[in-house]
């Protein structure tokens, strides 16, 4: 028995008068998921500035807000939502997770008040394809009965072993899936993973250098990533079904540099972006999930030389063929989503 929907049911709404589910992701700036507490009335005075600044605004419903601000934290979400206007960022709230008794009031009671501004729910702890599934239906239904006009899509969070493992099927699970997010402290959790931290490294895992002749000779130890692993699991799948993969949070605020490294890492190895909990991450996520200037001006000499994509060209004494094409194409399509909003890069870029 097939554990998927066929092809035919695939793109079907699951609700009579539910929006048709998209084709396609729709293509957006989002370096940066940058998450606000809505229970808190100051943060969400600021709420426009802080907009403005940012790919993507998260109103956070889930971990970090109190047990007795959990309705209030919605009820903020709710206001900021109906008394703002986003422009070009994207809207996004955290609900709680599916075995919590707030979950299915965050559904019902976000989408019947704002469905239409909400682009995306981010689900916490995805354990497998059952999770999105029941999501996908109850949005749907939700979103008929409330007359929303564009599918609102989720968003999986990856922080157990579980869904780890699960992570190909997840990703297949539904059209709505928008991407997913590594959430390392839980998922160290999960794991008995021996830190605390909150992503990033650790300063005893890693390897040692070979012994030298000389016994009293010193021995590097070189710091390795925790998260390589998993990280490349996530974006493997997320690609494989056109989806967006992100890492997740940092919690280290004090350690700009620490931040921006597990950043970099990411986007190396191919996120889009990843979570600010903190002003001070927004510039550092600006500035690493934006492709490097010299890299897009020498990407946009390999396009200019290789208009179809065809044959190989020689480049400063480098062989370009059709897969550096491909690679120099990424790099210039980055470029130009991120000029869509940023006037400053788009000047460096030349576009």
């Amino acid at each position: 028995m097939a554990s998927t929907r066929t092809p035919a049911k695939h793109f079907a709404p699951l609700a009579i008068g539910a929006p048709e589910p998209y084709r396609a992701l729709p293509v957006k700036l989002e370096r940066m998921i940058h998450f606000i507490p809505p229970h808190n009335d100051k943060i969400r005075a600021k709420i426009k500035e802080i907009a403005s600044q940012v790919d993507v605004i998260l109103g956070n419903l889930e971990d970090a807000v109190p047990l007795d601000q959990k309705e209030n934290a919605r009820k903020g979400f709710i206001e900021m939502l109906t008394q703002n206007d986003f422009g070009t960022t994207g809207v996004w709230t955290r609900i709680n997770c599916l075995n919590s008794p707030w979950v299915l009031d965050d559904v019902t009671e976000i989408v019947a008040a704002a469905g239409n501004k909400l682009d995306v729910i981010m689900l916490p702890k995805v354990e497998g394809p059952w999770d999105i599934h029941y999501l996908d239906q109850l949005l749907a239904q939700v979103e008929a009965r409330h007359g929303v006009k564009k599918p609102i899509l989720i968003h999986a969070i990856l922080e157990t072993a579980e869904g780890v493992n699960n992570v190909e099927a997840i990703a297949a699970a539904s059209p709505r899936i928008h991407g997913m997010s590594l959430g390392p402290a839980d998922l160290a959790a999960s794991r008995g993973m021996k830190t605390t931290r909150v992503g990033g490294g650790h300063p005893d895992y890693g390897v040692l250098a070979d012994a030298a002749k000389d016994a009293g000779a010193v021995r590097n130890f070189y710091q390795q990533d925790l998260w390589h692993y998993t990280v490349g699991k996530m974006v493997d799948a997320c690609l494989a079904y056109g989806l967006k993969p992100f890492y997740g949070p940092f919690g280290d605020f004090s350690d700009g540099a620490a931040c921006e490294a597990q950043f970099r890492n990411a986007y190396l190895q191919g996120c889009l972006g990843a979570w600010s909990l903190h002003p001070s991450q927004i510039d550092i996520a600006k500035r690493v999930f934006s492709p490097d200037v010299a890299e897009v001006k020498f990407a946009k000499r390999i396009l200019d030389a290789m208009p179809d994509g065809t044959g190989a060209v020689m480049i400063d004494g480098k062989m370009q063929d059709d897969a550096t094409w491909k690679q120099a194409k990424v790099i210039v399509d980055l470029a130009r989503l991120v000029a869509t909003k940023d006037p400053e890069r788009a000047a460096e870029f030349g576009l």
